[in-house]
């Protein structure tokens, strides 16, 4: 099974998340988009779920000598989240990772000042939170996603995604209240191989999505 892009994949999950809806059991939602890439997947969810769209903006926390191997991730306000048997295989304390938790901190607090110019995060207390992204690897950033979220207290929380790793997918679902996701192929490596185009998202496709969003409601 493949996507042809990140639209079409948000279209098919849109549809399994309206029928959930019919049932009564998204009351209240809103969608939280992991940008950039799964902004495009949840703004097909929140035009089907007749939802409001804000982002939950997730860095990954990436080993000092190879930036894109990650070893944590973090959300907000709150603390890192390290996987620690990474760590440990690759001799690393968390204070080794300080000065990349910092930066990463900065980025984030860049984007979200720079998506949501001036809204306020939106009230999450009573209501369904439903995370999407385009896909899941190895968890991390899913991971730190719905503990920010979780802290917010809303009614029910969801994670929504079009395809994951079968592993991550088992520690992802004791988390949540629901966890869609259309596809948990035997074989993974990257979120990527599973989309015919998977070209990079930039500040103005996101920004454009919340603002096509806003003005549907």
């Amino acid at each position: 099974m493949q996507f042809r892009d990140r639209k079409e994949a948000g279209r098919e999950l849109a549809e399994q998340l309206r029928v959930r809806q019919e049932k009564g059991v998204l009351p209240h939602p809103v969608v939280l988009a992991l940008p950039r890439g799964g902004v495009a997947v949840a703004q097909e969810v929140a035009r089907a779920l007749e939802a409001p769209l804000d982002v939950l903006v997730v860095r990954k926390i990436g080993a000092p000598f190879h930036e894109e191997f990650g070893v944590g991730a973090l959300a907000g306000d709150g603390p890192p989240l390290f996987d620690e048997q990474t760590l440990y295989r690759l001799g690393l304390s968390e204070a080794d990772l300080a000065p990349v938790v910092e930066r990463e901190r900065t980025e984030l607090r860049r984007r979200e000042e720079r998506y949501r110019q001036g809204r306020p995060a939106p009230r999450l207390r009573d209501r369904t939170a439903v995370v999407v992204d385009d896909g899941v690897a190895t968890g991390s950033t899913a991971r730190v996603a719905l503990r920010a979220v979780r802290d917010q207290g809303p009614e029910r929380l969801v994670l929504a995604v079009p395809v994951c790793a079968p592993e991550a997918a088992e520690e992802l679902r004791r988390m949540v209240d629901e966890f869609v996701c259309l596809h948990q192929p035997r074989l993974f490596s990257a979120v990527g191989e599973w989309y015919e185009d998977f070209g990079q998202l930039t500040d103005a496709d996101v920004l454009e999505a919340l603002r096509g969003a806003e003005g549907a409601r």
